[in-house]
This record gives structure tokens, sequence and C-alpha cells, in this order.
């Protein structure tokens, strides 16, 4: 099935982050190379990114931070451009009709750090030993400039050049690696449509760990899955992550093939607060090995976000509960289909919570200050259980899978999976999403 178009990459900003992107044109690919020093902490890179004009632009702008920029040019030619507050404004030689397509290169340089936001530093993230980038959601403009609109999905190709001790893992296939000197340059390769905040580089001493092991053969639904980690750490991820590729061969069920071609696993030599999800890649902390259920929701958690957020993206930021509510319930199934309790039991345990917390967030539209709150996570995960219940099994794993398929690589809105999921039962579905999604008070558990 073909991706349903998205709800345009142009048109309206985002109500979350206004001033995040320029809804006036869509790029198409990033072509990033950027040569990075650990000690010093220090950042040259450029960056060309093809783009297609939604309409006539004598200027437009991209994101990106305090950088200290070498040159801008469009289409070959130098441009003229300002840079402030964040914005790195191009006024073309020539102004570019609508329906253009257009090239736009920049070169910079400087101490890449995390920008500020409600929630503390977000994107590169400098480590005792490397670095992390962590950018959900207006993170990435700390380290390339960028279209920073999560429905502006494009192609990537990154080159990472660090010194040869380091290894670096990034979103996508890794294609070459090279080593000149003390200095190794490692290319990547991301086809599929990525959002900006989902590009993520990990530095660091890491060891490869496989989790599969290639077939002899070429084997339907075989994803290769490694985790890099540190040396001293090894043996701990190989244990805690060893049931990872036995959640891949059931979310492959549940909700359709895995989106894309691998996927990494990087523990960070720190301790992290919450794991992240990139395209293809998931960042964890030393502080999330040890085992249990509590970790290993959280492995369950990064890996829907595949399908949830990564390949089905979210319009604006409104949307996030698809992304959220989907990946939570996805700890609660992989607790069903393992043996643990049922997702019933954990619903339930949800609702619970949530009926001695503040009835005050609508899950379609909660707002900036609540879009990360805990409170979305677990009453997004009830939502999906409102809807499986009101389906049945059989009509809401169906669902599942052919929303994963119609929209894989797209971009979605609340309103999408509303039209989507009616077409799977005679009974209106209406009131279960007025009551779940668009009022605050908690409904009945679904039962």
């Amino acid at each position: 099935m073909k991706p349903k178009p998205a709800p345009a990459a142009a048109g309206a900003p985002d109500p979350y982050f206004p001033t995040s992107g320029d809804h006036r044109y869509r790029v198409h690919r990033y072509e990033l190379a950027v040569d990075y020093r650990p000690g010093p902490n220090r950042l040259a890179g450029s960056a060309r990114l093809t783009a297609v004009a939604d309409v006539a632009l004598a200027e437009f702008a991209l994101d990106l931070a305090e950088f200290r920029i070498g040159r801008v040019l469009v289409d070959g030619k130098a441009a003229r451009y300002t840079h402030r507050g964040g914005k790195l404004r191009v006024r073309p030689a020539k102004a570019l009709a609508a329906g253009a397509a257009f090239t736009v290169e920049v070169h910079y340089t400087g101490n890449p750090r995390p920008v500020r936001s409600p929630w503390g530093g977000l994107g590169w993230e400098e480590l005792s030993e490397g670095a992390l980038v962590a950018s959900q959601p207006v993170g990435a403009p700390s380290w390339f400039p960028c279209n920073d609109r999560p429905a502006d999905k494009a192609s990537y190709q990154l080159s990472v050049t660090t010194p040869s001790p380091f290894t670096v893992v990034a979103s996508g296939r890794l294609l070459t690696r090279t080593t000149r000197a003390s200095s190794t340059t490692w290319v990547y390769e991301q086809s599929a449509p990525t959002s900006p905040y989902l590009v993520t580089v990990s530095i660091g001493p890491y060891r490869p760990v496989p989790l599969t092991e290639r077939p002899a053969a070429p084997q339907a639904g075989y994803v290769p899955q490694t985790g890099f980690v540190p040396e001293r750490l090894a043996a701990d991820f190989a244990r805690d992550f060893a049931r990872q590729p036995a959640m891949m061969s059931y979310f492959g069920e549940a909700f359709g093939p895995y989106p894309f071609g691998e996927y990494a696993v990087v523990v960070a030599d720190e301790e992290l607060d919450v794991p992240v999800e990139a395209q293809g890649v998931a960042t964890f902390g030393t502080n999330h090995l040890g085992g249990g259920w509590e970790r290993e929701r959280l492995i369950a958690h990064e890996l829907a976000h595949q399908w949830f957020g990564n390949s089905v993206s979210i319009a604006d930021w409104r949307h996030i509960w698809l992304n959220e509510g989907f990946a939570k319930y996805a700890e609660w199934l992989w607790s069903e289909h393992a043996g643990g309790p049922a997702a019933a039991v954990h619903a339930a345990a949800a609702h619970r919570l949530l009926a001695g917390l503040p009835q005050d967030l609508r899950l379609a539209d909660p707002g900036r200050r609540l879009m990360f709150d805990d409170r979305l996570y677990q009453r997004g995960g009830l939502a999906v259980h409102a809807l499986r219940r009101a389906l049945g099994d059989e009509a809401f794993f169906a669902m599942l899978r052919d929303w994963t398929a119609v929209h894989r690589h797209g971009v979605v809105g609340t309103e999408d999976l509303l039209a989507h999921a009616a077409r799977y039962t005679a009974v209106p579905l209406g009131p279960l999403f007025e009551a779940w999604l668009h009022r605050p008070e908690l409904p009945p558990l679904p039962g």
C-alpha cells in the first residue's frame, strides 16, 4: 500500500513551536559532514540541503544554534544571510519560484551544546568521552542547520570524522569507514524519510555487541540488531537485552514489518534521565541496565517508536499522544505476550494512577506544557486499550498493521487515526474518541 500523502509539510507553523522551522518549503535530502574533536568539543560542519519551495521565496529560514557561519550558497551562488536567535535567514541572489527545486549549502564551526527548552538542554550533549544527540522535540539545530519541523521528513547522508579510538553510531546504514592518520570518517545513509529531531549521532569508546546472527540465506523478517556499549558493560548488555530480538519478532507480527533496515542500541557510559529514540537507533544510559520489568518495558517502548513516531510520524506536536500512547501500549502488549501481566492489568493500574491525579489534560491537544507529562503516556495507553476493547482483537490488530502500512514513512494527525479506525467496526467510535481524546475527565476503565 502506498503511504497517504502527509498533511502538508507546507501550511501553518507548529502551534506549540511557532518559531521552529519554515513551513514554506520542504527538504528532500540532507548531506551532512561534520568533523568533531571531543577534547575541545569542537565541531566543523558543512550541510547541503536539497529542497522544494512551496511558495515563491525571496528569503527563507533554517534553524541553527550559535555557530560561526563560514559561507552560505544557494544553487551554488553566494547568498546573503543573517544569523541570530537560532535562525539562519537566507536571501538568495535570485528569488525562488513556487515549485522550484533548490540547494542550500552552509559551512559552520563552533562548540556544540544543547539548545535551551522548557525541559532542559536538548540536542548535542558532550560526554566525558565523546558525545550523543537527543533532540526531541526541538534540539536538532544544536548541531546542524535544518527545517526543524516533524512533518518535514527527508533522507540523510551523514559523514562524521573523529579521532580513531572512538566509534560513531548514527541513524541509518554504515556505508564506509575510512581511517587516515589518527582520524576515522564514518559515513551513514538513512534513505527512509526522517524528521530532523530523529537524526542522531553517538560518539564514544564503544564495543559492538551483536544481538542477532546474520542468516546464511536471506530470511524474511530478519533485522540486524547491534548494541554499542562500553567494554565493561558488554556482558551486562547482552544479558539485559537478550529478549529484544523476540520483541522485534512479536512487534513485527503485531504492528507489521519493521520499517527500517537495521536497529542499533547505544548505552552511553553515563546515567540518562530517560532513554531516547531516534530513527533506527535508541540510546540508553548505564542506569537502564540491570534487568527487571521497569527496564525491560523501556526496551519495548523505544523499539515500538520505530513504528509509532519514526515511520508513522506526527504532523505537529499537538499529536504527540500518537507516538507515546502506542509506545506505552506496546509495553503492555509485550508483557501480555511474554507471559507477564495482561494488558488489561496494566491498564487497570494506569487508570488507578490517573484517577488520583488532576484531570486537566486533553490528550489530542495537551498543550506544550504537558506534552511530556506522564499522564499523557498513561492515558494514551488507556485510549489505545479502549480502542482495542471496542474493536475486538482481530479487528484491532488488523487495524494496527494497516495503519503502519498505509502511513509507512508518512505523516499523520489524530483525525487520520479516527478515520482509519472507523473502517474496522460498524459501531460509531466518535463517543469513545471524544471521551478519551478531547475531554479532560478520566472515562471509566475500558471493560
